[in-house]
């Protein structure tokens, strides 16, 4: 969901003058951060793309959300047990700002701009991160393969205005992503395609019956 606040230029203006917002750098594959500890963190992507991912007792990894540039994420979107640790993972080069939420309520001595406007777009803020939440789990709870496959092409449709979507991931992100065994959607796939329900070409997929 799209949201009026720009936190790009947000980010630009007022981050360097709060005490206690810090900026870090990621590689490819390192953990940024653990749902697990409770800091109540609020952080912003800044750069990259990152994932919030668990791994199962047996080490299968089901990937919850994937977070681009200007995406918010952390702890204080979840409830988090002892048996529910997430984990969000860098994909490339990335650049994070974290934010104690809980200093939301604690101005810097200097009395920051980066507070003031952070709380007032705070409400906007979350209310974008609960629609993408439902959307995810609207296409969690779809029982077949299939399902789940043709709701999330229409969502990418929807959000591009295009009948033809381009995946920007590979197909196991995309198996790990709906939750679903990555032979069986690949089979499910060439159904769809059989039957004349999408067009694929590459890492193109054209919905044909809309």
């Amino acid at each position: 969901m799209s949201i009026n606040f720009n936190i790009e230029n947000f980010i630009n203006d007022f981050s360097c003058s709060c005490s206690k917002v810090q900026v870090k750098n990621f590689s490819k594959s390192e953990v940024i951060t653990t749902y697990i500890q409770k800091r109540n963190q609020f952080c912003i992507l800044l750069e990259g793309h990152a994932d919030l991912v668990r791994y199962d007792y047996n080490g299968n990894k089901t990937i919850i959300e994937r977070f681009s540039k200007n995406d918010v994420f952390g702890e204080i979107f979840y409830t988090i047990s002892t048996n529910n640790e997430l984990f969000v993972e860098s994909c490339e080069n990335s650049k994070v700002l974290f934010f104690i939420y809980d200093d939301i309520k604690s101005k810097c001595k200097s009395s920051c701009k980066f507070h003031e406007t952070l709380v007032s777009n705070l409400p906007e803020i979350i209310l974008s991160k609960v629609i993408d939440l439902n959307t995810r789990i609207e296409l969690l709870t779809k029982r077949s393969i299939r399902d789940k496959l043709l709701g999330y092409f229409e969502i990418l449709s929807i959000r591009n205005f295009s009948k033809t979507i381009t995946l920007s991931f590979s197909l196991t992100y995309l198996a790990d992503y709906l939750s679903v065994d990555r032979s069986a959607m690949m089979r499910e796939m060439k159904l769809l395609k059989d039957d004349g329900i999408i067009k694929k070409n590459g890492n193109k997929i054209t919905l044909l019956y809309k």
